[in-house]
């Protein structure tokens, strides 16, 4: 792996937001070819899968869109992993609903360092690197769990960027009202930083609030949220919508979405001042064809592609998701960011994904 490693700290070298498409290209596709080759020696699953394509054995693809890709519904059928089980860390668990099988994410040490690696650059270069004081749009009792849900490492990540971490909500998901208006009072005129996710941000925060007839005053804040948008469409809640309402019960006004997920922990996409989502030096994100799976241009809507520089520990870098958006430009959006920006435009509707993973899930 001396060829990944070399490769992966350079690249996490680089100021995060800072390459242009063709350095990006650059540095990012010696680590997706050590990547391929890896997996496609230590998983089975990935060799079976990968393997009905000669070509991508020994491929080495000019650019991110000739690399072989994943179905992401692959982590809830099968325990997918590249290194031996005395070696595994930890596995991570998405929080699926009852009526869904939760992915389930193989991590060895490594693999997990470079997850907080990561997040660190990602996340600093938003909040900067001073640990503020923490309201977490949570339970205590989310931590409680021996399994570790997507929803508990999601607040343990983010835990590292607050000190005193202090939560919003009562077991039962009811507002611990004294304890928001003593952080108000202690933290009111200092920047704070709130985390949560997105529906339980606005239904169990926003709204309550609302409902207690109790406003906060932190006008310093940022609020760093992620998480599915189904359910507040469904509400028509877009995104205007949502941070108006942040912004009326508590004054915060820098706030920002990120799109993530358990099956690439550490690779987020980051909301910027303007609403678009963006790919950081890490990671890339194509958009394909819901039809036939090519590649899309820009500004056309189809399946979320995303690759992360990251996992060694399972065959993860690059996964084709469930999630329709288009990517709106690259190199020139206006907060200054290099690298691609999009936006997620909901899931796509319960119907088969065709793909080379879905030809060899048998073999999985």
């Amino acid at each position: 792996m001396t060829d990944y490693t070399d490769a992966f700290e350079h690249l996490l070298a680089q100021d995060v937001f800072s390459l242009n498409a063709a350095k990006k290209r650059e540095a990012l596709m010696p680590v997706f070819d050590a990547l391929h080759h890896h997996h496609f020696q230590h998983s089975d699953a990935y060799r079976n899968i990968t393997s009905s394509n000669t070509d991508l054995m020994l491929a080495k693809p000019s650019d991110s869109a000739g690399l072989p890709y994943l179905a992401v519904r692959l982590f809830k059928q099968f325990s997918l992993s590249s290194v031996p089980q005395s070696e595994v860390f930890r596995m991570l668990q998405s929080s699926g609903t009852t009526s869904q099988t939760p992915a389930k994410v193989v991590l060895d040490k490594a693999t997990s360092a470079r997850q907080s690696k990561v997040l660190v650059k990602i996340m600093q270069s938003i909040i900067g690197k001073q640990r503020l004081p923490m309201l977490i749009i949570d339970s205590p009792s989310v931590l409680k769990n021996k399994a570790l849900s997507a929803r508990a490492a999601g607040i343990q990540g983010m835990a590292f960027f607050g000190r005193k971490p202090v939560y919003a909500l009562n077991d039962d998901m009811s507002l611990n009202i004294n304890t928001l208006h003593e952080f108000q009072a202690e933290y009111g005129e200092q920047p704070v930083l709130v985390f949560g996710f997105t529906f339980m941000v606005w239904a169990s925060f926003v709204q309550a609030l609302k409902k207690n007839k109790v406003t906060l005053s932190l006008p310093k804040g940022i609020l760093i949220h992620s998480g599915g948008w189904k359910k507040l469409i469904d509400q028509q809640v877009d995104n205007a919508t949502f941070k108006a309402g942040v912004k009326n019960q508590c004054g915060i006004s820098r706030v920002h979405n990120f799109y993530g997920m358990a099956e690439q922990v550490g690779t987020v996409f980051i909301e910027c001042e303007h609403g678009h989502l963006h790919a950081p030096t890490l990671a890339d994100i194509i958009v394909r064809s819901t039809t036939d799976l090519s590649v899309l241009p820009q500004n056309h809507t189809g399946l979320i592609q995303v690759l992360s520089s990251i996992p060694t520990s399972y065959p993860g870098y690059s996964l084709l998701t469930e999630d329709l958006g288009r990517i709106l430009g690259e190199d020139d959006c206006p907060c200054g960011r290099k690298g691609k920006y999009f936006e997620v435009l909901g899931r796509l509707p319960k119907t088969e994904v065709r793909g080379c993973s879905d030809t060899q899930e048998g073999k999985a």
